[in-house]
């Protein structure tokens, strides 16, 4: 055998080892580079927040309005929404029924805790739920309720076997209040007075059958994730609403009706859609009904916070503004934190509730909106969507194309963190 015939297999591993170790290399880098732009933007957000100012943002109280055999009421400002909420529970007869994923220990959680303990201590059935993950920064203390309250800390990952299942990953996001199966509260808002005042969000109450949806909703999770001697009996008579409908992404049955939803209602629209979210990182299929909407004419815009809470977040959504903006969409920057999850079409159709439009909320967490069919509340929708365009700026595509070279570098490097959003 020639001495070429020889070498030729010890030349061909070393190429594969050469193209291995290149790509590693490579891998390397880009992990690197993303933790660089991570740490550095955590720098910048930890430093935004200390010398940010708390300005005021426009809201207003909204009137009630009746759809079907139900009243619903929009709320924006936290601190009137608490207060109704709080009211809500004094006046709780046979159940009350909590769930949220941030409880703050700070005046407002207190006062909620002081008022579902009074409601106890009356007889009342009294159930909460928050999310133990979202809480770990909550003092322990304050996670000590009365023995007369009935309280599940919400985590699923409860052996080591659960690390090897994906669904067992998802975080109770939900945010409700219901009240006698009658008093319904569903909607972006944790209990906190960084929220009472703050951030803008939306909330709304449902008072009639209707709620007794939200009713079953928290006694199917706190059902499916407590022990059987600790399950909830009570029932509330649901039934079937043409106007009013719940949709729940479930992490251990893989459904997710929230982001099949708003593919629906995209793809129906014909003239506006008037979307609000707080962390906006939609998937391809999403992305491109609003897109294909701008592209038939649909008045389609999108309301982000211009700086959120979670800086990651804001950089993987300005990834996607060029696609937006070339499409035809219309994008708006609040100007003041805006946690809320909404949307309004064509005048007819609404959803307000707890699922972002980020892989975390479409497939991943425990989530529910409410869809509402009503012209009146629509409308109600679509001013407040036009009060918050006065507290924002809208993008155009020759100022974004012309951002800075190292933004437009940073955001293709943190592009692939868009799965963990």
């Amino acid at each position: 055998m020639s001495f070429e015939k020889r070498l030729q297999p010890i030349l061909t591993q070393w190429r594969r080892l050469s193209l291995k170790r290149l790509f590693l290399q490579l891998v390397g880098i880009m992990l690197g580079l993303q933790a660089l732009i991570v740490a550095v933007l955590q720098v910048i957000s930890v430093r935004r927040k200390r010398h940010q100012p708390q300005g005021a943002f426009p809201h207003h109280y909204l009137q009630v309005v009746q759809v079907g055999k139900n009243k619903v009421q929009l709320f924006d400002y936290g601190r009137e929404l608490y207060d109704a909420m709080l009211a809500a529970i004094d006046a709780a007869q046979e159940s009350i029924y909590l769930e949220t994923y941030i409880w703050k220990g700070d005046a407002i959680g207190q006062a909620f805790k002081d008022h579902l303990a009074r409601k106890a201590a009356e007889g009342v059935d009294v159930y909460v739920i928050y999310d133990d993950f979202a809480n770990l920064v909550v003092p322990r203390k304050f996670k000590v309720f009365p023995s007369n309250i009935n309280v599940l800390s919400y985590y699923a990952i409860r052996s080591p076997l659960h690390l090897l299942d994906p669904r067992r990953y998802a975080l109770d996001h939900r945010k409700l209040l219901i009240v006698d199966g009658y008093t319904g509260f569903i909607g972006g808002y944790n209990l906190g007075a960084t929220y009472a005042t703050r951030w803008r969000d939306t909330h709304l109450r449902i008072q009639g059958k209707a709620a007794a949806d939200l009713a079953q909703s928290f006694v199917d999770f706190w059902n499916l994730h407590s022990h059987p001697s600790r399950h909830i009996a009570r029932h509330y008579a649901r039934c079937f609403d043409p106007l009013i409908n719940m949709r729940e992404t479930n992490a251990m049955r893989l459904t997710f009706p929230i982001r099949d939803m708003y593919i629906e209602a995209i793809n129906r629209a014909e003239h506006h859609i008037m979307l609000t979210d707080a962390y906006f990182v939609p998937d391809r299929v999403l992305l491109d009904e609003l897109k294909d909407a701008a592209g038939r004419g649909v008045d389609t815009r999108v309301l982000i916070p211009w700086t959120s809470n979670h800086i990651i977040v804001d950089w993987l959504t300005r990834g996607f503004l060029t696609d937006c903006l070339k499409a035809g969409i219309r994008v708006f920057g609040y100007r003041h934190m805006l946690h809320a999850k909404t949307c309004t079409i064509d005048g007819q159709w609404s959803t307000i509730g707890t699922a972002n439009l980020d892989r975390l909320s479409s497939v991943g967490n425990y989530e529910i909106n409410v869809e509402v069919y009503s012209e009146k509340l629509a409308q109600q929708m679509e001013e407040l969507f036009v009060r918050d365009m006065t507290n924002a700026f809208e993008l155009t595509l020759d100022w974004w194309t012309h951002r800075s070279w190292y933004m437009k570098l940073s955001e293709r490097i943190l592009s692939p963190l868009r799965l963990l959003s």
